[in-house]
């Protein structure tokens, strides 16, 4: 599954390991996290995060 990279902070969303703090499953797809959810890091939006080359 492709990781995706915040455009601000640089944190990479790696969907093998979800984001269970904010309530997201390991094994979750980035396209499958709720339009509301933010980077647990800096907070901002999906709309600011790209795909990951990592």
């Amino acid at each position: 599954m492709q990781q995706y990279r915040c455009n601000t902070c640089g944190y990479v969303y790696n969907p093998e390991e979800g984001d269970p703090e904010s309530g997201i499953s390991p094994g979750t797809a980035f396209e499958d996290i709720p339009e509301d959810w933010v980077c647990p890091v800096c907070g901002v939006h999906k709309e600011d995060f790209e795909p990951s080359a990592e």
